[in-house]
Parts: C-alpha cells; sequence; structure tokens
C-alpha cells in the first residue's frame, strides 16, 4: 500500500471535508490558533491493528508538522488497555480530524480482527480465507489492506484484474460451456491486441495488459453444473450457497475429475460453521462478512496534554 499516492491525499481530503466543511465551529470557538495537544489513541477491546499510516496522514493533512507515534505495528494484536498510538499537533486540527481517523481507523481495524477470527477458525487445514468485492465504494482498497493484515488473503480488487463468471453471466451466454467458451474467446492470443472500451481507457489496468495471464473462475451451483464446468476445461470452480456436506461432496467430485482444479467456497459462512466448510476441502473460502459487516474496533482518543505553543 502506498500511503503517501495522490489517490490516497484526494481521499483523505474528500473524506475531511465532508466532515469540517465551511470550518469546525467548535474548534474555532474554543480552542486557540496556536494551542498545542498530545493525545493518545486508546485500545478498548482487543483487536488487530491496521490502518495507522492512513490515520496518521489524516491528522497531518490538517497539521503537517504533526507527531504520530505508533506503539504497534500493522497486522499485530492490541490488547485491551493498550495504546495504539500518540499523537502531538495542533489542538484544533486534532479535534477536528479525529473522528474522520477514528471512524476510519476503528473500521479498518475491525476488518482485520474479524478476518484473524476467520483463519484462526480454519488453522491446521489447507483452506485459505479470503474477501469478496461486497466493500463499501471507495473504501475498497482499505478494507481489502485490512484483510490482509488480519492473515487473509485478497479475491480479485475489481472486475478489471479477474473474469469471475456468475449465474447471470450464464443465464446470458445460455450455459456453463458458451459462457466459459466466450470469456476465453475474450482475451487475445499472445502478442495479439483487443481494442480498449472508452470506459475500460479510465479503469486501473488489468495483469499483463488484459493478456492470457488473466484469470476465470466460473460459478456452479449444482454437480450438473460443475461437470459441465470440468468438461469445458474450467480449471477453477466457485461453488456458491452450498451446506457443508454437500460442499465437501462436490468438492470430491471435482478432484476426482481434475486434481489441480483450484475450488472455493462462498455463502452462507459463519464463524460457526467456517470449519465445517474448510473440512470440505476447498482450496479457498470467500466471505463477504469481513467487509461489509464487520465490527467497528472500540477505540478513543483522549488528550493527556494541551498547553499554548
Amino acid at each position: 500500500m502506498n500511503w503517501d499516492s495522490a489517490q490516497i491525499a484526494m481521499f483523505i481530503q474528500a473524506a475531511l471535508d465532508e466532515d469540517i466543511g465551511a470550518g469546525d465551529l467548535t474548534a474555532r470557538a474554543i480552542v486557540p490558533p496556536e494551542a498545542r495537544a498530545r493525545a493518545k489513541i486508546l485500545v478498548r477491546r482487543a483487536l488487530v491493528v491496521a490502518g495507522l499510516p492512513l490515520a496518521e496522514r489524516i491528522f497531518q493533512a490538517l497539521d503537517p508538522g504533526a507527531r504520530f507515534e505508533p506503539r504497534f505495528s500493522e497486522g499485530h494484536e492490541a490488547p485491551t488497555g493498550s495504546v495504539l498510538a500518540h499523537i502531538e499537533c495542533g489542538t484544533r486540527a486534532l479535534v477536528t480530524a479525529e473522528r474522520t481517523a477514528l471512524n476510519l481507523l476503528s473500521h479498518l481495524c475491525g476488518v482485520a480482527t474479524l478476518t484473524r477470527e476467520f483463519v484462526r477458525a480454519v488453522s491446521g487445514t489447507k483452506t485459505r480465507i479470503r474477501d469478496t468485492r461486497k466493500t463499501l465504494p471507495l473504501l475498497r482498497q482499505f478494507e481489502k489492506y485490512a484483510v490482509r493484515m488480519g492473515g487473509g488473503e485478497n479475491h480479485r480488487m475489481g472486475l478489471y484484474d479477474a473474469m469471475l463468471i456468475k449465474e447471470n453471466h450464464i443465464a446470458a451466454a445460455g450455459s456453463v460451456r458458451e459462457a466459459l467458451r466466450r470469456a476465453r474467446a475474450f482475451l487475445p492470443s499472445p502478442g495479439g491486441h483487443r481494442e480498449t472500451t472508452a470506459y475500460e481507457a479510465f479503469a486501473p489496468p488489468g495483469p499483463a495488459a488484459w493478456d492470457e495471464a488473466v484469470p476465470i473462475q466460473i460459478e456452479v451451483r449444482n454437480e450438473a453444473e460443475l461437470r459441465e464446468a470440468l468438461a469445458a476445461g474450467a480449471d477453477s470452480l466457485l461453488l456458491d450457497n452450498t451446506a457443508p456436506s454437500e460442499a465437501a461432496r462436490l468438492v470430491g467430485v471435482a478432484r476426482a475429475a481434475r486434481p489441480d482444479c483450484v475450488v472455493e467456497l462462498s455463502g452462507g459462512v459463519t464463524l460457526e460453521n467456517v470449519r465445517a466448510y474448510a473440512a470440505a476441502g476447498a482450496d479457498y473460502i470467500s466471505v463477504g462478512v469481513l467487509t461489509h459487516s464487520a465490527p467497528a474496533a472500540d477505540l478513543s482518543l483522549l488528550v493527556e496534554s494541551a498547553a499554548r505553543a
């Protein structure tokens, strides 16, 4: 993650502008412009750390001289009652940036913490936990970063870097076999060229400029679709919304037909049943709840000392 990228700087500015608007009335009324303060971010409940570099840059956006001192590394576990970071900066900048910084930091730590719970739940198996595209608009790069900090893996970043043929795509194509044929035909042969559409000109680049390295995965709902996909040469399957026992049976069918086929499970996965799904023998379990429903971490920002400059 390039925390100093222009994209992240623009995001931070937009987030602060949303909250500050024409100015922080309370801070301007109460806090002298020259006042400075030292504060701490306190962990109210144990968490996995993710997002401290983002919080640092939020405070520095309002006070370039702000000093941000992390007490934990990203991806490490911080116990209840610990200090996550110390901050020294202008008091106005501190109280004005506080909510934006804590909102994002609490969310990202929450994502990382929940991811760590899922990863631990499948420890000792071959199955790995990864995320989905069920992310909040404009927060995807941060949420997927938090998943990595929690020990999970990322699925595709967007629609541009991998193909996932889902049930509606299959319906549009008419069959599993035809959907796979069209997906393969869309990608150019090595050294070939495909014309870029107007939309794609503004999208992030795909791997190897849309060449044959683009992964193709297909979603199947039952044994008939699974066998059709394998017969059509599919090398990556997503089994969606199957019970653990049925998932185990279908994984066995896939392994018998093609041992090297990548198999992923998704749909209805919880902390209570993820171990049972892992026992089915899939390579991956994708979990939407990691990003769309992770509880926010419980953090507080407390001023330790304040003085006029």
